[in-house]
């Protein structure tokens, strides 16, 4: 005979709308029985049997994961109080309608038909798939006026409500959903970002120079180097000699990573999310997604501003830049949360869309950047997935506009996740490679938030632009051997004796090392030898000027005699790091050609090598680490499948990491005390932590500790 909420309806004799306050006193008794029984069901939903709700009712919320995104566990209580799309809370009395869906999870009324009018029929929190929508106009037409089930004397907007509108056909609605999303006419240009507020806008121009000396001790770079060894015998030389340049930016408060209306603001970001939403996104991972983005959305200040690109077989701008003000924030949920999937995955239209937006915007923060995430491989650029042909298939997906080869283009690092077991890691990590960024190998979906979070943890908290170190012999008889900087760009003037880093971007506190080999010649009579002087110039972001730093001079002394001497552990523990990177790059080649077993035994011979060192055997933490991922990566490059489903991305992401010494998620977890977490910033871990804390809707209000982590670089034992 059908469910009770249909009975109910039928016995109302109302097909067209519903509106019911909710009153825990119902002081009508002309509404007799079947009165009594709707408002049962719209109060309380959960009143409902299981067979009430029919066999395509039942999709079930993902359960909470100890390491990623933390569901609420208090079922519809929880969300009655919380509204899941734009994330505050709902109780009568506070000027919101509230509408409760026949799956039983409620909604801001004005927050659930913006998510529906595209007609989107899925609830945001279960993914059931409803038969009855809320609409637009809650007063509806009746022949004796709107009907009240219980005549209460509440204003229409301060009252738990539902409106319900019989749903088309599932097929002409799929046809209208795809239309309104991706072929809607869009401008040809993208000028239309928003107003900037009271935000100086960045020039392209050089900006003036200022001396280091003008600002505060805590807002320049701070620099350390550590040669080698102390000493080298007078009437030695010493080939190859290594000296290591270690940065770490300045700190930020913890209070400004996430807020600009403080006296030392953080620099406002342009960020644009490129999300697939092809038809393998179907399910959890789009519900994930939607979850994920939220974080990121509440998470912005007033005064950055965010556009998102939704890509499947074409690709869609869902509003432009826009400041995630209150009514931002608002709007850029309401989109979010309208997301299908649907089609094939088209990456490089998402990506050219994205590099459009940043492109033509007539205003710029001075901080851009892309997300870009992807479960799947690019079925519309790329032809061939491996094979000599596969790297130039793979730069053709990035926009030529924001490849950092291209020294007049943008300078917009693509940050790319690659979700689950499908996606193409070779691409991905091209694509990040090729702009600047990172990737990142999101291996379970619960990771998904907190991988997000990690990333604009950094991004919320940039302190240095455009950094460049430049190194400069000073012994007239020295010349530069060689500059070791991943994937830092780095340039040699013809006589060696003048070389420099283009660093980029530097997130609060984070720390980079770089090694650089001379030869060091026979010293005469002096007591020591000057080799290197050190110098950083950088753009404050704030302020928009150049700052260039006093240089630091490297010296050793030249005693006539000297003792052995040990390595310094410094020196040893990043020559460790650059071996096991170029382990990883080489057993990932043999892996590609076929050659697992000797993919296995390159990253064997470096594990051995390392364990031999003189860090190691100082019980150094990050050497132990680090054989400890290349034993991972040996059991994932077991056989062929492993390799293909999660081998190739794990390596990927740790190049990733290595090579720009940033902090990327790989695998099922962010845990900060795995080795990658080695490279997180303060700003990120904070992140993390609000991440992994918070009950969706409800932002912790007490200040989080920092997440268990390696000792960072600068104060670990010498």
């Amino acid at each position: 005979m059908g469910s009770k909420w249909r009975k109910a309806k039928l016995a109302l004799g109302l097909n067209s709308c519903l509106y019911v306050p909710q009153t825990s006193d119902d002081s009508s008794p002309s509404n007799g029985v079947a009165s009594a029984r709707l408002s049962d069901v719209v109060s309380n939903p959960s009143a409902l049997s299981p067979t009430d709700h029919g066999p395509d009712r039942r999709p079930t919320t993902p359960t909470p994961s100890s390491s990623g995104l933390r569901l609420s566990k208090s079922g519809t209580k929880s969300s009655k109080r919380t509204c899941a799309i734009c994330l505050a809370t709902m109780k009568p009395g506070q000027g919101h309608a509230i509408f409760t869906a026949e799956c039983s999870h409620s909604f801001h009324f004005h927050c659930i038909t913006s998510n529906v009018k595209h007609g989107n029929q899925i609830c945001p929190v279960c993914r059931a798939k409803w038969k009855e929508i809320p609409f637009q106009n809650p007063s509806c037409n009746l022949p004796n006026g709107p009907l009240r089930i219980n005549p209460v004397g509440w204003p229409q907007d301060d009252a738990w409500m539902t409106v319900l509108r019989r749903l088309p056909s599932p097929r002409m609605e799929a046809g209208r959903q795809i239309a309104s999303l991706f072929h809607a006419a869009e401008p040809a240009v993208f000028d239309d970002d928003e107003v900037l507020d009271q935000q100086p806008e960045i020039s392209d121009g050089s900006a003036s120079k200022v001396d280091a000396t003008n600002y505060n001790r805590a807002q320049i770079v701070d620099i350390k180097t550590h040669p080698e060894v102390s000493a080298v015998p007078r009437l030695s030389s010493h080939n190859n000699f290594t000296v290591l340049i270690h940065l770490k930016a300045p700190f930020i408060s913890r209070e400004n990573s996430g807020n600009q209306a403080s006296q030392n603001p953080r620099a406002p970001v342009d960020l644009v999310t490129v999300l697939d939403v092809s038809g393998s996104m179907a399910g959890t991972k789009l519900a994930l997604l939607k979850r994920a983005m939220g974080f990121v959305v509440q998470n912005l200040g007033p005064s950055d501003r965010l556009s998102v690109i939704a890509f499947s077989s074409t690709a869609r701008r869902l509003f432009p830049l826009r400041r995630m003000t209150e009514s931002g924030r608002q709007q850029a949920l309401q989109a979010v949360n309208s997301l299908i999937s649907n089609g094939g995955t088209n990456i490089a239209e998402g990506l050219r869309k994205g590099a459009k937006v940043l492109g033509d915007r007539k205003l710029k923060n001075p901080i851009g950047s892309i997300i870009l995430l992807s479960d799947g491989q690019d079925t519309y650029t790329v032809n061939a997935s491996n094979g000599s042909n596969a790297r130039t298939n793979y730069q053709s997906l990035l926009p030529i506009s924001i490849h950092r080869n291209n020294g007049a283009g943008l300078h917009i690092p693509v940050h790319a996740f690659g979700f689950g077991a499908d996606h193409d890691a070779s691409s991905m990590h091209s694509i990040s490679e090729n702009s600047g960024g990172t990737f990142s190998f999101i291996e379970a979906e619960s990771v998904i938030q907190d991988a997000f979070a990690q990333c604009i943890g950094g991004l919320l908290s940039v302190v240095v632009q455009e950094l460049e170190v430049n190194v400069e012999c000073v012994h007239p008889s020295l010349r530069l051997g060689s500059i070791k900087a991943g994937s830092y760009p780095t340039m040699m003037m013809a006589d060696a004796r003048i070389g420099s880093i283009r660093v980029g971007d530097l997130y609060a506190e984070e720390e980079r090392d770089f090694l650089v080999n001379v030869d060091v010649p026979v010293e005469g009579s002096s007591a020591e030898t000057s080799l290197l002087t050190v110098r950083c110039v950088f753009r404050d972001p704030i302020t928009k000027e150049m700052v260039s730093q006093e240089a630091i001079e490297v010296k050793i002394q030249r005693p006539e005699v000297t003792r052995q001497q040990l390595v310094s552990i410094e020196v040893d523990r990043q020559r460790n790091r650059l071996c096991a990177a170029d382990a990883m790059a080489e057993s990932r080649a043999a892996a590609e050609n076929g050659d697992l077993a000797g993919a296995v035994s390159i990253l064997e011979s470096c594990r051995r090598a390392l364990s031999e060192t003189a860090s190691a055997q100082t019980g150094d933490r990050l050497c132990t680490a680090l054989c400890a991922e290349l034993k991972e990566m040996q059991e994932r490059m077991a056989n062929r499948r492993v390799y293909e489903e999660s081998g190739r991305a794990y390596v990927l992401s740790g190049l990733s990491s290595h090579s720009w010494q940033r902090a990327t998620a790989r695998g099922d977890s962010t845990d900060s005390t795995t080795l990658l977490q080695s490279y997180q910033t303060p700003s990120m871990v904070d992140m993390v932590n609000r991440s992994q804390t918070m009950v969706f809707g409800n932002p912790p209000q007490r200040s989080l500790q920092p997440a268990q982590s390696f000792p960072t670089r600068s104060t670990r034992p010498r």
